[in-house]
């Protein structure tokens, strides 16, 4: 355990026990500054000079305070939070610590009620020097997203329902979306997947899939249909309105599986589909 430089907010921190006190303890940094760790949260392992990991946050007079208790969220994290308290100004949810987190009215992009669940980041507020919760996500997504090329792996983690389908944030910095065409098990807010990219858009979202197989899959039918087109001299006369079962018998592939070649080399610029068959272009 290496003891922290500086008291750093909404973070776990390595400090010293310095001193107790009928309040607590309190806990240094390297620079000298201390922190109240309250009564409640100390055990008789906790000697002075030793040094142990606590989370700070502000206390409800919005002092500095410590706690060994961990939150659904730290700094810049994400989780899906149950609302607990409205009011005027915002709302209340629980984080997992003695003070409920706050939503200012203006991070909330639809009033709150008490009971539902909604994902947040933990942001610091500048006005008010404040650890706060925001629902508000679009600000925080890398729009360039790097080394994230069609079939790449990815973590991903649920975060909203819409009407084509599941929002994602995807290694912990892009934007994602998995429609809902593409899904074909029980997904749940709150939830950690692994997933596979599908395509990069030009916004810097992310379009995904679940299966990777599925993908590959798609990607046999394509070069299947591009080899017998070539060994077959540039040309054969099937079309999209080709009998399923001739399709079947000659490329292996249901009419399902050959209009969805025939439609990504079309698109890819390979090939011309025409009333008389596909080309070669």
């Amino acid at each position: 355990m290496q003891q922290n430089k500086h008291l750093e907010l909404g973070c776990i921190n390595t400090l010293s026990i310095n001193r107790h006190t009928p309040h607590g303890l309190f806990l240094e940094s390297l620079d000298g500054k201390d922190v109240l760790l309250p009564q409640a949260y100390i055990t008789e392992a906790m000697q002075d000079g030793t040094l142990i990991d606590v989370f700070l946050y502000t206390d409800s007079e919005d002092r500095l305070v410590a706690t060994t208790l961990q939150p659904k969220a730290m700094l810049d994290g994400f989780a899906l939070f149950e609302v607990v308290d409205t009011a005027p100004f915002g709302a209340f949810v629980n984080w997992g610590l003695a003070k409920d987190l706050f939503v200012p009215n203006m991070f909330q992009k639809t009033p709150f009620q008490v009971g539902e669940k909604r994902f947040l980041k933990v942001v610091y507020d500048e006005k008010t020097h404040r650890l706060v919760g925001s629902e508000k996500l679009g600000n925080f997504f890398d729009k360039r997203p790097k080394g994230l090329a069609p079939r790449k792996e990815v973590t991903i983690l649920i975060i909203a329902k819409t009407p084509l389908g599941f929002k994602c944030i995807v290694n912990e910095r892009y934007e994602g979306l998995i429609y809902h065409s593409e899904i074909f098990e029980k997904i749940e807010l709150g939830m950690q997947k692994r997933a596979f990219v599908k395509t990069v858009r030009k916004d810097g979202c992310i379009d995904l899939t679940l299966h990777a197989d599925k993908e590959k899959r798609k990607d046999a039918s394509v070069e299947k249909v591009l080899a017998l087109l070539e060994q077959s001299g540039g040309n054969m006369p099937y079309n999209y309105k080709s009998d399923a079962q001739l399709l079947q018998d000659v490329f292996g592939l249901s009419k399902k599986e050959f209009k969805r070649s025939l439609t990504a080399l079309q698109e890819s610029g390979a090939i011309e589909v025409k009333e008389t068959g596909i080309y070669l272009k």
